[in-house]
């Protein structure tokens, strides 16, 4: 490869950095790491307090980083979350030829960068004019480094759509990656890892309007409609810390970020359509593609937003089958296809241990109801169950709870009970839409 080939392989690195310690750790590692690292461009929303450790990244960039760092530099207090920052980075994109989104707490694999930029070029000789790889990708323990590092590339399962309407994923092995010469098909989309062209963040843009949940979803519906074609990466080329124990995030700082997450919610919520709101928002570059439709996209993944349905191939993949998108399931009318959407409610009841001070409880009544106060669904917690939620290491119960609906359930309640003291008092929550839990 020539060296004017080689110039024009830059990559846009946007980084949306929240008081991190991290921070510099991932950039200098990414540096190190890649083969090419002239080629590098970084855009970083810089979130941070005058005295604390941010303040090595300022050294950084004043006496060693070149002038390939973009930096908006913004205090903490007037930081309005990850989506407005990662908004902002974009005005910093220069015309790239490749772009690449990231958290600040990453670790790399040694030439990441021309295995990410075979991996779009092999996809696009394969007949995908437009791939993006995404990914939840694997962990690493800054306590436990290197060491403590996943070895298999990971995808993302369908995990719920939360009450407000967002709809979460969780992390898998690849479990045939080691057979695999091309990246597997994906149905979601990850903020913490993105790869692709650098033309996606003209197309796609980031809505700032939203504040944290839904980001996701919204990015991997917009995209596929913009005409991208979902990919998980079939290597391990980045590392991503998922915990962050102990450090501040951008909601332990803002006061008014319940509002501003339910806001967002709302906006999501209109966006699909979803719980009967109406598309009454104009949301303009911020909404979906013309190449393909929403529709297309929900026959592509498997979920449907309207009844915040999801078929049995995306339930089964979830719990281990290899069902890369899409369904190959024909259906041989409309209503068997709407009728292949099952709606699955899942949940976690959080219930700080405060509230549940004996020991001696022999139950729990574990239940979910509709408006009229009437049960849905009931699974009590018992002996064994409560004493593993009362083993938690994030220091409150988890009751977590899955079943099917019509309709999605309004309250919650869990009622103990003790040998001692009998029925105690009960804990209530509300599952409104518009509320967030």
């Amino acid at each position: 490869m020539t060296k004017n080939k080689r110039e024009r392989n830059t990559i846009f690195i946007s980084i949306a950095s929240y008081r991190d310690p991290e921070l510099v750790k991932t950039i200098d590692d990414c540096l190190d790491k890649a083969k090419y690292p002239n080629n590098l461009r970084f855009g970083i929303c810089w979130q941070h307090a005058e005295d604390e450790h941010d303040l090595e990244f300022k050294d950084k960039l004043d006496n060693e980083y070149n002038n390939n760092f973009r930096v908006i530099d913004i205090p903490y207090e007037k930081a309005k979350g990850v989506c407005f920052a990662r908004s902002s980075i974009q005005s910093l994109y220069k015309g790239e030829k490749y772009h690449l989104m990231l958290d600040s707490h990453h670790r790399f694999e040694k030439n990441w960068d021309t295995t990410l930029i075979k991996m779009i070029k092999d996809l696009k000789a394969a007949g995908h004019k437009k791939p993006l790889l995404t990914a939840y990708i694997p962990s690493f323990d800054p306590d436990n480094d290197p060491a403590g590092r996943a070895r298999v590339p990971w995808k993302m399962n369908f995990d719920r759509f939360i009450p407000e309407g967002a709809v979460f994923f969780l992390p898998a092995d690849i479990s045939d990656y080691k057979t695999r010469k091309l990246p597997p098909t994906c149905r979601f989309f990850s903020a913490h890892f993105c790869f692709v062209e650098g033309e996606w963040i003209n197309e796609v843009p980031y809505d700032p309007n939203y504040y944290f949940h839904g980001e996701e979803i919204n990015l991997a519906a917009r995209s596929y409609t913009h005409g991208y074609d979902l990919f998980h990466p079939h290597k391990v080329v980045v590392w991503h810390e998922y915990t962050r124990k102990g450090r501040t995030k951008a909601w332990d700082d803002d006061s008014i970020w319940v509002d501003r997450n339910t806001a967002s919610h709302l906006r999501n919520r209109k966006l699909f359509g979803m719980d009967g709101e109406k598309q009454d928002i104009k949301f303009g570059k911020y909404g979906f593609g013309k190449e393909r439709t929403l529709k297309d996209y929900e026959a592509y993944s498997g979920i449907c937003f309207s009844n915040r349905g999801v078929q049995q191939y995306v339930i089964d993949a979830a719990k281990g089958s290899i069902n890369y998108a899409p369904n190959p399931e024909k259906f041989k009318t409309k209503k068997a296809y709407r009728d292949s959407f099952l709606q699955i409610y899942k949940h976690c009841i959080d219930v700080g241990y405060e509230n549940v001070p004996l020991k001696d409880y022999e139950f729990w009544v574990v239940a979910f109801k509709d408006e009229q106060d009437k049960d849905i669904f009931r699974k009590d917690a018992d002996k064994q169950e409560i004493a593993n939620m009362m083993k938690d290491p994030d220091g409150y119960c988890k009751i977590w709870r899955e079943f099917n609906v019509d309709k999605p359930p309004h309250s919650w309640i869990v009622w103990p009970f003790s040998t001692s003291k009998g029925w105690c008092d009960p804990i209530t929550g509300i599952l409104n839409s518009a509320v967030v839990s």
